[in-house]
């Protein structure tokens, strides 16, 4: 049987705020804070769910949690947005009730989230097959493209949504969906042109710039530098945890999955481009003939790129900027535009422009998801709006959301209070009136059509002559001033005369949720929100489909000269819409909370929770829901829930369940007038009672645990008893099958042994008879082999004395034959050497012949060419040695054969040379332009400061890089980069020193071939350049410090402020690039370098001593500079060890 929990078990705090007793604010928001600090971050009141956001992720909206809310009663599990998602959507299919589910917070709260877990849940529970995955997948990756376009990072909240989103999920008759319909509100466009510090603009801007392909960026005329574009904030570029260019790819992925066509992303992308583009077009003053002030635009390139993009003619866009045209009937009237109108303009047209292709979007999207069928649908529509706004400085964007909110407010407590009556009426009992707090006061005062502030505005913005912000104050003022609602510093009422912190230009409005101040500045032209017919007409002449579909009002043949619609009125019929539309359905809500403004985990801010509760109206909602029956539990799980209370309820009840409620109330003896009894459910008045049944069913619990337990302990004796004994009769009887066992082996082992003994004796016996046998026949085979063996011995020695006769006659013949061999053989050896000696003195004889008969042939130098000879072949000899024993490549490798004789000591030093040589030409031929560059100056430094300065040995193996600042690259420096024509060869930071103080000031370096630059290292401002040749000399210490005086030419222009002492961490770098370029700006004549320990610097009119001792700086281990007198500097530099 599965086991149910319930709401009220192991439950932290309150679940539901109903059941909250005391209830107060206090109480409200220390419940809250208790079950957000154990990860509980939803709770009840009644049926609307507060969302806390947790600002992490939390292991509850797993598939496992899906499957464990599903089909499960809103009361039967702990609070869960999944409880009141898998109740509307059974609500929707099984009663065939149109479902709402309205989501509203301030930003950050977790409103897009929420919406994006509710209709996840609902793409899990409905139906599956391919046409319905297809649908559920177009429905949830519509978010990611409405969220690319329409959210932003805001200080609040870094996937902020700066519109409202209204979705109708239409389902057939099994509940599976078939597709969808999105309705969007109020567009903040005003973002695109300009953003709060710290915020960005909206996400698609920064995803197209660091996601898309170089060649696509190419193709869109776009570079990815986000600091090249006026319209982007670069405070903020980089928002952590947020990758661009991966939600860059999803964004198109996900607009291919919807239906977007490609050539249609790819307009799209090249509009958000053209706004980019837009943002870079700046105006500059240009008076005309006649006095009168026009514009200009200042570079056109960002101009004409833009109109490559989609396709305008440049010099229709650029008149458009620069001149406006009026028509009134048959007149024309065209007046020029200065700088602040055409800067209007420009930023009118990028709102208009992306605006309109945002509501583009939405219709394109809608006609992917739309459902096809004709037939009536089921309707799932989920709100995710914008929360109530009170900030510091509130406008009209403030002022239409806090009245749409005010719109939900006045439809929130009038749907629930009209739930509650038709549930009491449903179940029977007895209704009695509420009374509430009605905000349609307020929302009378904003949109009433003749005396509301909305209609006001809209008469203000179409009556002729001078409008502007006071005129329109001046009406409320007027026709306001008496409602109780309204308040303003100059109205009539006196009350506020003096109210100091009611400012002359601001009017406030009570709320439901606390009064808020608007300011009046900026209502008229946000609400007029024109765009100049000019650049409608310039749009529409545009090649590109798309944009032709976004202006129509440009279309010449179509004109039309009423004025369009206010936003403000368009606002108030979109709000008038959704009410209508909320009011056919049956509302589901989600409070959404945010704990903290620092977007951190586990941190509650009790002041900022309690703010948003109350401009939410949850007390209010907590009231109204209590102010009947505070509880209500169907008759079945009440009775399954509190059943163990009654003796005659427990175990089992076998009537109806509502009797046995009933027996069950008249039992605890429970007051009558504590509940009330309806036609499926009991009602329950206060939470006391329920509270005083759950403390009565807790003592039960515990009391019905005792009893089980000690049911089970009798149980487990007892079946260890009758175990025990079981075992006991197993274990005798296995014994005495072991014993009986044991007595049979000693039986059967003694007769064994008795056996095998009297065997053993006839075995024996047998064994003496045998051997005696055996004995008789081997002496009679002795005695014959003894006989055998005379006989042959007699035999043998009579063969030996036959052969020994034998032998001897063979080595007496042996020997004599030797002889004879040996005489022979000496009598050979004789005539051999008597014919070699005669063929011995034949050949000396020959040899004598020939040297007397080519003597007369033989020079006389023969001994010097058998001489060369061999000193040509040891030579020979000394070089193929030396040919396989050659040493490495490696220039500093010393290693050298040695030499093998004596007399090739010359050549051998000389060949060793010779090699080195070599061997470094060949290193040197390796090496580029820059890097002997490098080795020159180091070897120009070396030439300098080797054995003279301290500090020299140290920078050996430092590099000299140069560009230390990366001053071309470095955004920061671009002022100073353009304000320095030549090549920079050194840029570095360094201490220029005061002569007052000696304390050191921050200066950036610049070294080029003419001129030597110092700039302020803030602000980039150059402060001093000379000249190369104007440098007379540079004058360093010898010790281990970085100090050095530039000594300027006396008589020159650069002199008159005097001579520069500075200090940097590069100094041989600086000094020895200083030399080399000196040399090469002043025709050769080269920079002198004094090194000494004491030297003079000329400051203005005074010269001073600069004198460089060892000791022990305050200021660590650097070199710290002081002043002496009027005439001595004194710089302490640390000894070195």
């Amino acid at each position: 049987m599965e086991v149910k929990t319930s709401l009220l078990d192991n439950m932290i705090g309150v679940g539901d705020m109903v059941l909250l007793e005391p209830l107060s604010e206090d109480s409200f928001i220390a419940n809250l804070k208790n079950r957000f600090e154990h990860n509980e971050i939803y709770t009840y009141i009644g049926s609307v769910v507060i969302s806390m956001n947790p600002y992490r992720s939390l292991p509850i909206f797993t598939p496992e949690k899906v499957e464990e809310y599903r089909n499960r009663n809103f009361y039967e599990l702990s609070p869960h947005i999944y409880a009141l998602a898998d109740e509307a959507y059974r609500s929707l299919r099984d009663q065939d009730k149109d479902q709402c589910i309205l989501i509203t917070g301030e930003s950050g709260a977790g409103k897009t989230e929420a919406s994006k877990l509710v209709m996840s849940y609902v793409a899990a529970v409905c139906g599956k097959g391919q046409e319905v995955n297809k649908v559920k997948e177009q429905l949830l990756q519509s978010n990611p493209v409405l969220e690319a376009f329409g959210n932003a990072k805001t200080v609040r909240n870094d996937n902020s949504s700066r519109f409202g989103k209204y979705m109708d999920i239409e389902f057939d008759f099994k509940g599976d969906p078939l597709g969808g319909v999105i309705s969007n509100y109020l567009l903040e466009k005003s973002r695109v042109v300009k953003q709060p510090r710290g915020e960005r603009n909206f996400h698609v801007f920064y995803q197209l710039l660091s996601g898309a392909s170089d060649d696509t960026l190419k193709k869109l005329k776009l570079d990815r530098d986000f600091s090249k574009y006026n319209y982007l904030s670069l405070d903020s570029a980089a928002v952590n945890g947020l990758d661009d260019a991966a939600n860059f790819r999803t964004v198109r992925n996900a607009m291919q999955i919807v239906g977007f066509m490609e050539d249609e992303v790819q307009s799209v992308l090249e509009l958000v481009a053209a706004v980019l583009k837009l943002g870079n077009i700046e105006f500059k003053p240009d008076s005309r003939s006649n006095g009168g002030d026009e514009s200009r635009i200042k570079d056109k390139n960002d101009l004409k790129e833009m109109c490559e993009l989609l396709g305008i003619e440049q010099s229709v866009l650029e008149r458009a900027f620069s001149y406006r045209t009026v028509e009134a009937k048959l007149e024309k009237v065209s007046t020029t535009l200065n700088v602040a109108q055409a800067y209007y303009a420009r930023d009118a047209l990028a709102k208009n422009l992306y605006s309109r292709l945002f509501s583009w979007l939405v219709t394109r999207i809608n006609e992917s998801i739309k459902a096809q069928a004709k037939t009536r649908h089921k309707v799932m529509g989920v709100l995710d709006i914008y929360g109530f706004e009170i900030f510091e400085d509130n406008s009209f964007e403030q002022f239409i959301i806090n009245y749409c909110n005010e719109k939900l407010q006045q439809i929130f407590i009038e749907l629930t209070l009209r739930e509650e009556q038709e549930e009491y009426i449903r179940e029977g009992i007895e209704w009695t009136n509420i009374e509430y707090f009605n905000n349609a006061i307020i929302c009378d005062l904003i949109e009433n059509h003749q005396n509301g502030i909305l209609a006001m505005l809209d008469e203000e913005c179409l009556r002729p002559g001078t409008v502007t912000d006071e005129t329109f104050l001046d009406k409320l003022n007027t026709i306001c001033a008496e409602h109780q609602h309204f308040e303003s510093r100059l109205s009539k009422n006196s009350k506020f005369l003096t109210d100091h912190s009611l400012p002359h230009s601001c009017f406030r409005i009570q709320h439901y949720a606390g009064k808020v101040l608007y300011r009046v500045e900026g209502f008229v032209d946000k609400n007029n929100d024109l765009l100049y017919r000019d650049l409608s007409q310039a749009m529409y002449k545009a090649t590109q489909s798309l944009i032709k579909q976004l202006f129509p009002e440009g279309n010449p043949a179509k004109v039309n000269l009423k004025r369009p619609p206010t936003a403000g009125s368009q606002f108030k019929a979109s709000v008038g819409t959704l009410m209508r539309n909320l009011q056919t359905k049956n509302p589901n809500y989600i409070r959404c909370i945010k704990p903290n403004d620092k977007k951190a985990s586990h941190i509650f801010t009790e002041s900022l929770v309690c703010h948003q509760v109350r401009y939410l109206g949850l007390m209010e909602n907590v009231r109204v829901r209590r102010a009947g029956y505070a509880f209500r539990q169907a008759y079945e799980p009440c009775l399954e829930r509190y059943k163990m209370l009654c003796k005659r309820t427990w175990p089992h009840w076998r009537g109806p369940a509502r009797e046995g409620v009933e027996v069950l109330m008249a039992d605890l003896q429970v007051p009558t007038d504590e509940f009330a009894y309806g036609r499926s459910k009991i009602f329950i008045r206060n939470p006391r009672t329920l509270f005083f049944l759950e403390e009565r069913r807790r003592q039960c619990l515990q009391d019905l645990a005792t009893l089980i337990q000690k049911i089970y302990r009798g149980w487990k004796c007892r079946t260890q008893f009758l175990l025990l004994k079981k075992s006991q009769i197993v274990v005798s009887a296995w014994y005495r099958r072991y014993a009986q066992q044991k007595k049979y082996q000693r039986i059967k082992s003694a007769t064994t042994l008795v056996q095998s003994y009297t065997r053993g004796w006839q075995a024996r016996k047998l064994l003496r008879q045998l051997k005696y046998q055996k004995r008789c026949e081997e002496a009679a085979t002795t005695i014959s082999a003894f006989w055998h063996g005379t006989q042959a011995r007699r035999e043998l020695r009579q063969l030996k004395e036959e052969a020994r006769n034998k032998h001897a006659v063979s080595v007496i013949w042996a020997g004599w034959q030797g002889t004879k061999a040996r005489r022979e053989l000496r009598r050979l050896k004789e005539e051999a050497r008597r014919k070699h000696a005669v063929a011995v003195i034949w050949a000396y004889w020959q040899g004598l012949k020939v040297r007397r008969e080519y003597r007369k042939f033989f020079r006389a130098n023969a001994g010097k060419k058998i001489y060369d000879f061999t000193i040509q072949r040891i030579m020979q000899k000394y070089f193929l040695g030396l040919k396989s024993n050659m040493p490495p490549m490696s220039p500093i490798d010393k290693n050298w054969p040695t030499r093998p004789y004596r007399f090739l000591d010359g050549t051998h030093k000389e060949l060793r040379r010779i090699f080195h040589l070599w061997r470094c030409k060949k290193y040197r031929s390796q090496f580029t332009e820059e890097k002997k560059a490098v080795y020159e100056e180091k070897l120009e430094a070396s030439e300098l400061f080797k054995d003279k300065k301290a500090l020299y040995p140290s920078s050996v193996n430092q590099p000299f890089k140069g560009d230390y600042l990366e001053i071309s690259k470095n955004p920061k420096y671009q002022k100073l980069n353009s304000a320095v024509e030549e090549k920079v060869l050194l840029a570095d930071v360094v201490n220029k020193i005061n002569r007052a103080n000696g304390k050191g000031t921050a200066r950036i370096f610049l070294l080029t071939k003419k001129n030597v630059v110092l700039a302020d290292s803030k602000t980039g401002q150059v402060k001093a350049s000379v000249p190369l040749p104007d440098l007379a000399s540079v004058s360093v210490s010898t010790q281990s410090d970085g100090f050095f005086a530039l000594k300027l030419k006396e008589g020159s222009a650069s002199a008159i402020k005097g001579d520069f002492l500075l200090s940097s961490e590069h100094l041989i770098e600086i000094i020895t690039k200083l030399h080399r370029t000196g040399a090469k700006a002043a025709d050769k004549e080269q920079i002198n370098v004094d090194i000494s320990d004491e030297f003079l610097v000329q400051f203005k009119q005074d010269k001073v001593c600069v004198k460089f001792i060892q000791g022990s700086p305050k200021n660590g281990n650097g070199a710290s500079c002081k002043r002496k007198n009027n005439r001595l500097l004194e710089v302490s530099v640390p000894m070195t060890a």
